[in-house]
């Protein structure tokens, strides 16, 4: 870049107590132009600004201000890309004029209006026999439930057994669970397996509700396609798996 081009917006991540928001600055603005572009951003009116530039990295701040705001140029401050621009407000009775975005009232549609419409996609469930509208639901879900079972059968799944959760051969546990949780959504078994390492997702309790011991993140709740039974010892550290390498 020449002497004579024109300075390039720098990306810039400017917050205040409710926006955060990456923004393009140009460091041939002055002080004043650049609040007047933030008052709208920020909703901090110009004239109650305090601008406070925190580089990439760092905690401290350095205040963006002059005693001629209108003719000083933001250029005069280190503006690197990715640095943050906090705004506050000088005039603490007034902060923001927008409000944080969890104080403000949500619109939810009662299911029974809903249910009513004619253009959703329950509508269009229902007048296409679609999921719990087909009238063979009921036989499909004890099929997928007869199948599950049969799955379980078929792979030797039972309490105690030794397992790997495939693909991996790495991932490898015991058989805690097997049967219906309620608590997850779906039909059918699922199987409950306590992990040889804390690689889960729970302690063998589902919503409060336990239906199986092992400590915290090492219980783990799939399907039973998920499961493959078999002599899987526990991996020491000094074993040598082709899989290592993901874990």
């Amino acid at each position: 870049m020449t002497s004579l081009d024109p300075p390039r917006d720098v990306p810039i991540l400017v917050t205040s107590s409710a926006t955060s928001s990456e923004r393009r600055i140009n460091p041939s603005w002055t002080i004043t132009q650049l609040k007047t572009k933030l008052e709208p951003i920020t909703g901090i009116s110009s004239s109650a600004q305090i601008l406070t530039l925190r580089l990439p990295g760092s905690q401290q701040g350095t205040a963006i201000a002059s005693k001629d705001e209108d003719v000083t140029q933001v250029a005069s401050w280190s503006l690197t890309k990715h640095a943050e621009l906090h705004v506050t407000s000088s005039d603490p009775s007034s902060g923001s004029v927008i409000p944080p975005l969890s104080s403000v009232p949500k619109y939810e549609m009662p299911v029974e209006t809903y249910s009513s419409l004619p253009d959703t996609v329950l509508a269009y469930k229902r007048t296409h026999q679609i999921g719990r509208f087909d009238p063979n639901a009921p036989e499909i879900a004890e099929k997928k439930v007869a199948d599950l079972w049969k799955e379980v059968e078929a792979g030797g799944m039972i309490v105690g057994a030794r397992c790997i959760l495939p693909p991996s051969t790495t991932r490898r546990g015991t058989v805690a669970y097997i049967g219906l949780v309620p608590e997850i959504p779906g039909i059918g078994p699922w199987i409950g397996v306590k992990l040889d390492e804390p690689a889960g997702k729970n302690d063998g309790t589902v919503s409060g509700k336990r239906y199986f011991d092992c400590e915290p993140h090492y219980g783990l709740f799939v399907r039973p396609e998920r499961v493959e039974v078999g002599d899987w010892k526990e991996l020491g550290l000094d074993e040598d798996d082709d899989d290592l390498d993901e874990i």
